[in-house]
């Protein structure tokens, strides 16, 4: 029973991972006033960037970078539609969704000849598992040792970031100067404006980070917990981080534990599958498939009460002229 839990846990830091660095990266976009729906789009495009630049030069850090690129480059035409022309912040992000779901497999078609997929990956093309300092010598530890062995050892270095992005992000935004302005601007654009700060340049640069953090969580599906590009594979990871983002009520530490939560959901409804449950006999594949996304909707709509996002959250700011 033990160690079921600990591979259920296992598989939830594992599953989670995305999950978290998108949430936080829609955490510093929606902070700044930016509604960013393309947090999929963003995902998704940097796992084919991804893959493609590992499949290509036999690195998963030079892969990495190509996500990275790819996502940061989608958020500066969400910022260039949303902050320098004021465009509407949903039709933006699903602009991007639509585009980047069709793009990623054309060009995979075109590029490499595979029903829009890149090639399996291997080797220094995909980051692998470290294990951890005297995680061999306490594996037969009872209980620590096993939690230390088998839950905490044994993923690769973005899980690890991940998680360490948790407690950077909560620093920048509540002990930084440009914290306290990334939320000043979320909340009252005007009085950064009168402060004589760039609206403007605050919410570029917090797009950045978002571009970034989806890059790094793009790379993570197509190059650490799949060995390649597959068709729609962010799988709706854009849309359940934002979902964790509302959970959290738009916090570091509580959209954490709702992307564990999430994660956690999903990890269950994998091993649920193929299991007979008393009274009910065998439940189909597809009814434990959607088991987190329903369950999800549930939380969201009965469990956290009133969730208020940034004031000025979604909102385009004219500067006032003289």
């Amino acid at each position: 029973m033990f160690e079921t839990l600990i591979l259920m846990l296992d598989a939830t830091l594992r599953v989670s991972t995305p999950l978290i660095l998108a949430a936080l990266a829609g955490l510093y976009a929606e902070r700044s006033g930016i509604v960013d729906i393309g947090l999929e789009g963003k995902i998704l495009g940097s796992a084919f960037a991804a893959a493609a630049g590992a499949a290509v030069y036999g690195s998963a850090w030079i892969g990495l970078c190509f996500g990275i690129l790819a996502s940061v480059g989608l958020a500066m035409i969400h910022g260039f539609a949303c902050i320098t022309h004021r465009g509407d912040h949903i039709v933006s992000g699903v602009a991007i969704n639509t585009v980047v779901a069709g793009l990623t497999v054309t060009l995979g078609l075109d590029w490499f000849s595979m029903g829009g997929q890149t090639p399996a990956l291997s080797g220094d093309a995909r980051f692998t598992d470290i294990t951890l300092p005297f995680a061999d010598a306490l594996a037969s530890v009872p209980v620590i040792g096993q939690i230390y062995s088998n839950l905490l050892s044994g993923h690769n270095i973005l899980v690890y970031l991940a998680f360490a992005m948790v407690p950077v992000t909560y620093w920048v935004i509540y002990k930084t100067r440009f914290g306290l302005r990334l939320r000043a601007v979320g909340e009252n654009p005007q009085a950064v404006d009168t402060a004589g700060i760039s609206v403007a340049f605050i919410r570029y640069r917090a797009l950045i980070i978002c571009g970034i953090l989806c890059g790094i969580a793009g790379a993570y599906l197509s190059t650490a917990h799949n060995a390649g590009f597959l068709k729609d594979m962010s799988a709706g990871k854009g849309y359940m981080a934002l979902a964790a983002l509302i959970f959290g009520k738009w916090r570091p530490v509580p959209v954490l534990l709702a992307c564990l939560l999430f994660g956690f959901l999903d990890a269950v409804a994998v091993r649920l599958q193929g299991v007979e449950l008393p009274g009910i006999g065998e439940v189909p594949v597809q009814a434990i498939e959607v088991l987190p996304y329903v369950l999800t909707v549930l939380l969201l709509a009965g469990f956290i009460g009133k969730a208020v996002g940034p004031k000025a959250v979604g909102r385009p700011y004219v500067k006032e002229r003289e």
